[in-house]
């Protein structure tokens, strides 16, 4: 895994955006004393479809992390709406990646959709009937509503990928975090999710999601955050995700620029 060099980077976020639904400054996590990720600082604009792509070990999972709170920061400071996560947590929907949950936990796929209003209901209070409607109002938006009383284990990856959509969108949150949500889904629960996203924007909500699939990042989002390590660069897909930056991304692999040539020639078609 290759450190882009401090000059390589895109400059820091500046102060007119600090009520910006996500702010990073100068964040660095560390396992065991080995940087992780290293001195990034982004700013991302309300509204906005934002894909975090990158190599595997480049610290993408990480990242969303440390915004939450989930591991400690060696330094750095993350704003989200202007607030620290602890403020603003009530305002953030999170996805996580679907191999790390346990799948055997004897619930039912309303039962966790309804784990994501647990902030509204209080802990060790009941599920009420209202509860239980707006869970199942998030599953008919994913396409599962059939499937509420089904334990989750019984679930096709697909479906689970969806249940913890529908977690995440009964929140009704202003910012989505989403890990690898694409990762390892049917053709059906993608253009499900891609859908979503739609919406998502359609009603000036922000997503930032880990992607690997290169060629389709020019057309699920329109903002992109390029990172090993170290910010390579973030901006607008038009701007930003191009041949030279991939080849600072990824060390220039044949594949992978080929890839988003073709990728960048689709999206001028389409424009």
């Amino acid at each position: 895994m290759t450190a882009i060099p401090a000059n390589e980077q895109e400059a820091e976020p500046g102060e007119g955006g600090a009520d910006a639904p996500l702010s990073v400054y100068d964040l660095t996590v560390a396992y065991h004393r080995k940087p992780v990720i290293w001195d990034v600082g982004f700013e991302i604009p309300e509204g906005s479809l934002v894909g975090v792509v990158g190599p595997n070990g480049a610290g993408k999972s990480t990242l969303l992390k440390a915004v939450m709170d989930l591991v400690p920061r060696a330094s750095g400071r993350v704003s989200v709406f202007g607030q620290p996560y602890r403020q603003s947590r009530h305002r953030v929907g999170y996805v996580p990646q679907r191999t790390s949950v346990d799948w055997d936990f004897p619930v039912s796929a309303l039962d966790v959709v309804a784990m994501g209003l647990y902030s509204k209901i209080g802990w060790c209070l009941p599920v009420r009937k209202r509860h239980r409607q707006a869970a199942m109002e998030a599953l008919s938006q994913v396409g599962i509503a059939e499937l509420a009383s089904r334990q989750i284990s019984q679930l096709s990856g697909g479906q689970q990928q969806r249940t913890f959509l529908a977690r995440a969108l009964v929140q009704d949150a202003d910012l989505y975090l989403m890990d690898e949500p694409f990762a390892a889904v049917d053709a059906a629960t993608e253009r499900a999710i891609v859908h979503i996203l739609g919406a998502m924007k359609e009603e000036g909500k922000t997503a930032v999601v880990i992607h690997h699939d290169l060629q389709t990042v020019p057309d699920y989002f329109d903002y992109v955050i390029l990172l090993n390590m170290r910010i390579v660069a973030h901006g607008p897909v038009e701007d930003v995700f191009t041949p030279e930056n991939l080849h600072k991304t990824y060390g220039g692999r044949l594949t992978l620029l080929e890839e988003v040539t073709d990728a960048m020639r689709r999206r001028e078609r389409t424009l």
